[in-house]
């Protein structure tokens, strides 16, 4: 079990400091650990309406490679969120009417700000979901980059002007903005995916309510404090932390009100179908990206050192905890024990366990002690059915996860037949393209694939035959804020990111003009 000694909780130069000195512990989190951030950027109330609004009860945000309490935050219920529907409302009738300049101007001032704060931006990310601070580091360079992003692309929101088939008319399609927005985003991403979201949404006009993840609220309400200092008008974004319990009640109000015209959701594929059934009766508008389970495959002619590096960045990045991870590992048989073995030398020189503050963590703990179990409960449901453990295969203290790898693998083994979320990499030995394809296209979901292959012929082959939304070839770090995101079957529809997440939150109204004289 793991414990503390002596825990404190100071400001010092504006600055907000949370320090636990742990005894009794393993090694690798024997040392003071210190959260210190701006006390602006620790918000711990609701945001709504341009103001801080504190909740009758509050619920605690945990430190996930310890278990102890960061902060407590205000649990919105219903009539919260309906107070946060109705003012982003009454905001947007003013916010559609700022010219793209104008809003172009405020996305690039809190792409400014977050840029400005990146680092407490990170610290923040790395306590409430365990991320190595370097990888948290980048998701703040990512999050920030769709603010950049959306605000270039504010300018450039074009309708068209028709031939009309009538010599006394004109024929105009406007574009315009849905309305209000509901957002809902998971933990993994605690930022990017709400400037993802959002700055795709502002920019073009229309308002926000953000119900960002129970465990990880205190980064959706660091970017409202700096909304504020951007200038972004009240009600435009708001955002209403709740805890588990609350979860559901929130989320069915956020897409049945009928103010709200739009349902952005990122997270499983089980929460996504209801969201889907609460949006249905009033039909809104809905973007979806839901649960992947993706396919790595590796061909015999493949680049063995580039395939392992790619399965790496692939597997390892926030512990395996990101929708695009690599799950099913499909090996070719002329080159199955060259990529094992390196495969496993790399684990062993590359990955290392510790708090997410500590410089040379590579991998922290997983989300909450659920998910270890279900990377515990894969494991041994493999190892039942005669996979055989090359490294890890175990469990440490609290959420912590040992980085497995395991051969031996077939398609019946949990592992290969729902997504893990974790450190676990299954290999499954094949002998040819078309058995590859099978496996890797049998999955009811399709948000990204991988593969490693030098024949240019394979290579466009496989890319249009997998069933994916997003195809790495021969790289495994394929999202970027230019390209769009997203996915196919049921992992969902619509597309995040580049010049098409615009169109996510834009309507087209045709206008035809009429009774012109020649």
């Amino acid at each position: 079990m793991l414990c503390f000694h002596l825990q404190s909780l100071y400001l010092s130069r504006g600055r907000c400091i949370l320090r636990q000195v742990f005894f009794g512990l393993p090694s690798m989190l024997q040392r003071p650990y210190s959260l210190d951030v701006s006390a602006q950027l620790l918000r711990t109330q609701a945001f709504i309406d341009g103001r801080w609004v504190s909740a009758a009860s509050t619920f605690p945000v945990l430190d996930p490679a310890t278990g102890e309490e960061i902060a407590k935050v205000s649990d919105c219920g219903t009539m919260e969120a309906q107070d946060a529907v109705n003012a982003a409302c009454k905001a947007f009738h003013l916010w559609k009417n700022h010219t793209a300049k104008e809003r172009s101007i405020l996305l690039r001032k809190w792409f400014d700000l977050i840029n400005q704060h990146k680092e407490d931006l990170a610290k923040l990310i790395t306590a409430e979901c365990g991320k190595p601070m370097k990888e948290s580091i980048g998701e703040m360079t990512y999050s920030a980059s769709f603010l950049e992003w959306f605000s270039e692309e504010a300018r450039r929101v074009y309708g068209d002007i028709v031939a009309p088939s009538a010599k006394d008319r004109k024929i105009l399609l406007l574009k315009q903005p849905v309305g209000v927005a509901s957002i809902i985003t998971p933990w993994n991403f605690p930022s990017a995916m709400i400037t993802r979201k959002v700055g795709a949404a502002l920019a073009v006009g229309c308002t926000v309510v953000v119900k960002p993840a129970e465990d990880t609220p205190l980064s959706a309400l660091a970017l409202a404090e700096l909304s504020v200092q951007a200038g972004i008008p009240p009600g435009v974004f708001n955002v209403v932390p709740c805890s588990r319990e609350k979860t559901p009640a929130v989320g069915e109000l956020l897409c049945t009100d009928p103010l709200v015209a739009k349902i952005s959701f990122t997270g499983s594929t089980a929460t996504g179908k209801i969201l889907l059934r609460h949006a249905a009766g009033t039909v809104k508008r809905v973007s979806m990206e839901l649960g992947g389970h993706a396919p790595f495959i590796v061909f015999d002619s493949a680049d063995v050192d580039k395939a392992v590096a790619g399965a790496m960045v692939s597997k390892f990045r926030n512990t395996g905890q990101t929708c695009v991870c690599s799950n099913r590992f499909l090996v070719q048989s002329g080159i199955h024990d060259a990529f094992m073995e390196k495969l496993a030398k790399a684990m062993d020189a590359e990955l290392k366990f510790g708090h997410g503050s500590e410089p040379a963590t590579t991998q922290g703990p997983l989300i909450n002690t659920r998910a270890a179990e279900k990377v515990e409960n894969q494991i041994a449901d493999a190892v039942a059915q005669g996979a055989v453990i090359v490294r890890g295969g175990k469990r440490l203290e609290g959420s912590f996860m040992q980085p497995t790898l395991l051969s031996n693998v077939n398609t019946d083994m949990q592992c290969m037949r729902e997504e893990t979320f974790g450190p676990l990499i299954p290999v499954v030995k094949f002998n040819t393209e078309q058995e590859a394809l099978a496996i890797a296209n049998a999955s009811p979901v399709g948000l990204a694939g991988y593969f490693y292959s030098r024949d240019i012929s394979q290579i466009w082959r496989v890319a249009e035959q997998m069933e994916v939304g997003m195809v790495g070839v021969n790289e495994g770090l394929i999202s970027t804020t230019e390209t769009s995101f997203g996915g196919i079957k049921q992992s969902g529809f619509g597309r995040e990111g580049s010049k098409y997440g615009i169109d996510e939150y834009l309507e087209i109204k045709y206008m035809c003009l009429g009774g012109l004289s020649l």
